[in-house]
């Protein structure tokens, strides 16, 4: 699955503030607790030459048990280990007033009182110390997270702007058809890489639709001055197999002439056809109610004959009548390729069915046992069996017709049925 450039840098984004997020958090409760613990220990460290400055002296041995009785968070206790210097460590003390075991922080130090060795034991409550922290922690965290994402909706909203001109610039390149007469309106934009993007598109769609003009200007030329020397070709060679001194060998020669001429004659309609469509802002803009089933009617009177010498059967299913706001003489042209392609590709005692409902029109035939290629079946001089006599250029013109109704022909095979249905 294919990711927009946006989503791609902000994801990125996302992932770095979470990994940022969660270092950071994580290091600021460290060195928090770090920091406190030094200044706890400190303050154990003051009251220890707190009582050995005023306290110590003056204390003797009868007073310790007074002492402790009175003091909560100093005590004296008797020497039972071997202990020369201060000593920090955690341990738990069970709190009555809370009836719960509570963190403390405790400095152990060796002292003497009437020359006899005791300890002096000075602790400090962790709660409230662990209540802070994690108070602090919260609003560091809220306060980071509330940061990280202000930065990402506003890095989002910022990128969006910057972005703006480069979406314009790719919508204008996905909605552009070189064959219909929009012309791009040059995206302007203030970032150079932009700019420069937008005036070398530009440039190349102006060049194509330069070389798109000059190609069918010269198709349309092409057929219009052919058809002069054409017809003057047919009708000396019907002259020639009307006179009455010609062999049967210059007879046979003659009407192969007369069968290819008629076929150049052909193409020729075909591509002028096509090129006045390509130019439908200056053709075929009468607009009129068109009777689809008169239409269908017509041309089956029409191909009857045809489709009788291949022993075709027609089935007609056109009860109820479609009335559309199209161009009369396209519309008979598109049915009429239509016909003219089921049956041309037919098999000896095949069969057509046509179907009008409401909004679709259905041909049904038999033919070649296998799918025909559907995504050249409407492109100009593509042809089912290349050997056949068509030019193929019925099915692009029915294509180009639909196109410029706005209609949709689409092709199907099922059931060993070459399918078209044309949907209004």
């Amino acid at each position: 699955m294919k990711k927009k450039l946006l989503q791609k840098t902000l994801r990125t984004y996302q992932i770095l503030s979470v990994t940022v997020l969660v270092i950071t958090a994580s290091l600021f409760y460290v060195v928090t607790e770090k920091l406190y613990i030094e200044d706890a220990d400190e303050a154990l460290l003051l009251r220890k030459n707190e009582f050995n400055k005023y306290s110590l002296n003056t204390l003797k041995i009868t007073d310790i048990n007074t002492w402790n009785r009175y003091s909560r968070d100093v005590k004296i206790e008797p020497m039972t280990l071997k202990l020369n210097t201060d000593y920090f460590l955690y341990k738990n003390y069970y709190d009555t007033l809370n009836l719960e075991n509570e963190p403390y922080r405790v400095l152990i130090s060796p002292i003497s009182i009437q020359k006899q060795s005791y300890i002096f034991l000075a602790r400090v409550n962790l709660v409230e110390s662990q209540d802070l922290m994690r108070s602090i922690i919260f609003l560091f965290g809220i306060v980071l997270f509330l940061l990280l994402v202000g930065l990402y909706f506003i890095n989002k909203r910022i990128s969006l702007e910057l972005w703006q001109p480069f979406y314009d610039t790719l919508n204008q390149i996905e909605t552009f058809e070189i064959d219909s007469f929009s012309h791009t309106k040059p995206i302007d934009s203030d970032i150079e890489e932009f700019h420069r993007l937008n005036l070398s598109v530009e440039n190349l769609i102006q060049k194509n639709v330069a070389i798109y003009h000059s190609q069918r200007e010269f198709v349309e030329n092409a057929a219009h001055e052919l058809q002069t020397p054409l017809a003057v070709f047919q009708a000396n060679i019907e002259t020639l197999i009307q006179r009455q001194d010609i062999t049967q060998g210059q007879s046979e020669i003659l009407l192969k002439l007369m069968d290819t001429i008629s076929r150049l004659n052909r193409l020729n309609k075909n591509l002028l056809l096509l090129s006045r469509i390509d130019n439908h802002h200056h053709h075929f803009s009468e607009m009129a109610d068109v009777s689809m089933m008169d239409l269908l009617e017509k041309n089956f009177n029409f191909f009857a004959e045809q489709a009788t010498s291949k022993n075709i059967t027609i089935i007609k299913n056109w009860e109820n009548d479609i009335v559309l706001k199209t161009d009369s003489f396209l519309t008979e042209i598109l049915i009429s390729n239509l016909f003219l392609n089921t049956i041309k590709h037919n098999l000896e005692n095949g069969k057509i069915e046509i179907t009008l409902t409401k909004d679709k029109l259905i041909f049904f035939n038999t033919g070649l046992l296998h799918p025909l290629l559907a995504t050249k079946l409407f492109h100009r001089f593509s042809k089912a069996i290349a050997s056949t006599q068509g030019n193929g250029l019925g099915l692009a013109i029915v294509k180009k017709i639909a196109d410029l109704n706005h209609w949709t022909i689409e092709y199907q095979y099922e059931d060993n049925l070459h399918i078209f249905s044309l949907t209004f």
